[in-house]
């Protein structure tokens, strides 16, 4: 997969985003698709479309960088300016490591977690489906 390369300091939420609040289940930057561990009190973690059916229900993107147990803002829906280069019209995935990849990138094995689109060349409409599909 050919994630997108996110440059931590330049993600931003745009106007109208849902942001939720909760606490750090391990090391975040911004940029990173995380989901909920509810193994470990519903701690954010770094979600992964091949590890476990768990650890692909991602819930959101970390708007900052946040250290185990620390406090974090996710954004769950809406524009967020991604801090790297997408392509406008194209759907975005969940991809390995909290990574996130063009929808035509899948490839044998991926659990598919549509995050969005991209609206322009920097920002993607999250919208998150976990489809429950695994190739």
């Amino acid at each position: 997969m050919a994630d997108v390369t996110i440059t931590a300091a330049n993600v931003l939420k745009g106007t109208g985003a849902i942001v939720t609040r909760g606490t750090a289940g391990a090391s975040l930057t911004a940029g990173l698709v995380v989901y909920a561990d509810s193994s470990d009190g519903g701690k954010y973690k770094a979600a992964d479309c091949v590890t476990s059916a768990a650890t692909a229900a991602a819930v959101g993107i970390a708007l900052h960088a946040a250290a185990d147990e620390q406090p974090v803002q996710i954004l769950t829906s809406g524009p967020i300016t991604i801090g790297g280069t997408v392509v406008a019209g194209t759907s975005y995935i969940l991809s390995t490591s909290g990574g996130i990849c063009p929808d035509a990138d899948k490839t044998t094995g991926d659990r598919v977690v549509r995050l969005g689109y991209a609206s322009s060349a920097s920002v993607l409409q999250v919208s998150i489906q976990n489809t429950g599909v695994t190739l």
